[in-house]
């Protein structure tokens, strides 16, 4: 099962590697500015934490490279009852911390089910969906949903975590594309989704807690409570803009240090990253970001099988998912809703699985040939 030889190293997939590995340096170095205290010795420990994290990422990734993923289509079915199970152990006895229960506790370790339950759920739905012939009717499109999302969805909402609970949507109306969807199945979400539409978000608006409420005022009008609700924002937006061309310099930015920007070393990181390097710095870290996902959908099209081609699509629409809506969080031109930048915001679970999913990616690209074993 494990195997690393010649050939594997001759096809190893160093493009997406390093990409990755720069990211996540990059984002240690913006995590150590970003909670620095100016004048004072004893400075916050976070970025050696996600240095730590870093390594043991590198060895998971090392490990998912090792074996063929085909074995994780053997696997996926356990995998994800696994997955559905520790959701509903959050539910149950769960660690709550900012007004979400999502965390589990063992000991001195806390971790985020949810962040793992994202690759699981891919793994599933790549299995289920490399049994189908193309194009996918209606009929397989909604037995999907209600077998492999529904569940997960309502116990992700339920936590509250509604930008992982959007994100799983995502992936899965994205595989069914990448998969192939059929005019009439198509045409019938469309007109189901227009009609619901004003439904479902009476039915949504209802549910939700009154912070997600406002994140949704604040992203609509964040003059409004400049100083409460759009705060988060108008602070986000300050950082970007006072970085200008070339940035401030490293370690010299404001808003993150002297704390005038919530979340700076997790939701809010690109922020603290623009003010220090500008627009020019922005620049080459998307390019990062855009090598990544043009990476992933190359290793979409040329994967050996089905199984491998939807595995492949998933994690990089689950990277483009991530990435577009942070970003544009932090630019004021998506709602708040508590997604990390992949690969550069503070957090062990998120980066261990964003690891685990660049392993899967480079496995899926190393064994392209039909034939290598």
């Amino acid at each position: 099962m494990f195997r690393i030889d010649r050939r594997t190293l001759q096809n190893f997939d160093w493009v997406t590697f390093t990409t990755v590995l720069a990211i996540s340096v990059i984002g240690i170095m913006t995590v150590f500015s970003a909670t620095r205290q100016p004048g004072v010795e004893a400075q916050s420990p976070l970025f050696i934490k996600q240095a730590v994290w870093l390594v043991i990422g590198l060895l998971g990734l090392v490990v998912f490279v090792s074996f063929d993923y085909i074995w994780l289509s053997r696997i996926s079915l356990p995998a994800y009852i696994t997955g559905v199970v520790l959701l509903a152990v959050v539910l149950v006895m769960g660690k709550t911390g900012m007004g979400a229960q999502r965390w589990i506790s063992l000991g001195p370790i806390a971790f985020q089910p949810s962040e793992f339950f994202k690759l699981i759920f891919i793994v599933m739905l790549s299995q289920y969906l490399s049994f189908l012939r193309s194009p996918v009717n209606i009929g397989m499109l909604l037995k999907a949903f209600f077998i492999i999302v529904f569940l997960p969805f309502v116990m992700l909402v339920k936590q509250p975590d509604l930008g992982t609970a959007i994100v799983v949507l995502i992936i899965f109306f994205s595989m069914m594309l990448a998969k192939g969807l059929g005019r009439k199945a198509v045409a019938m979400i469309v007109l189901i989704g227009l009609v619901s539409l004003p439904f479902l978000g009476n039915i949504m608006w209802t549910g939700l807690k009154d912070y997600q409420k406002n994140r949704l005022i604040a992203f609509i009008d964040p003059q409004a409570d400049p100083s409460g609700i759009g705060y988060h924002i108008n602070q986000s937006k300050v950082a970007v803009g006072s970085g200008e061309f070339f940035g401030k310099g490293f370690l010299h930015g404001t808003q993150g240090p002297f704390r005038f920007l919530p979340e700076r070393h997790t939701d809010f990181i690109f922020a603290v990253f623009a003010e220090e390097w500008g627009f020019f710095g922005s620049v080459c870290l998307l390019s990062l970001y855009l090598m990544l996902i043009l990476r992933g959908l190359d290793t979409f099209r040329k994967a050996k099988d089905d199984f491998g081609r939807m595995l492949a699509a998933g994690i990089t629409f689950m990277f483009c998912t991530y990435f577009f809506v942070n970003v544009g969080m932090t630019l004021g031109i998506m709602p708040v809703v508590g997604i990390p930048l992949p690969f550069m915001s503070y957090g062990g679970t998120a980066l261990l699985s964003n690891f685990i999913s660049a392993g899967v990616l480079i496995n899926i690209r190393t064994r392209r040939f039909s034939l290598f074993y």
